[in-house]
């Protein structure tokens, strides 16, 4: 299952690493239903793109949606800073 929306980069001062993107509350009802069995903790490991840049990680739970957290390799690669919106393609899983 592969999802794509845009979302404006936050900041949250949690666990590293710090920024963000949010997905559409409706995006991720959809993906709590197609992650059933995969989640870890809540967590969902995922595959996104931004740009040019693919990157593993895990989507987790806050306020009823996810946040795709940002690497700094990510966001320096891609230009991307707090408040910037971004567009995301995302599909469920590791890719080997």
């Amino acid at each position: 299952m592969e999802y794509a929306f845009e979302g404006a980069v936050i900041e949250w001062r949690g666990p590293a690493p710090f920024y963000y993107v949010p997905m559409p509350v409706e995006d991720a009802e959809d993906l709590k239903e197609d992650a059933r069995g995969l989640e870890y903790w809540g967590q969902v490991a995922v595959t996104a793109t931004i740009g040019e840049t693919t990157f593993t990680t895990a989507l987790f739970p806050k306020d009823g949606t996810y946040l795709l957290p940002l690497k700094v390799v990510v966001r320096k690669a891609e230009g991307i800073d707090l408040d910037d919106v971004v567009a995301v393609r995302m599909r469920l899983g590791h890719d080997a």
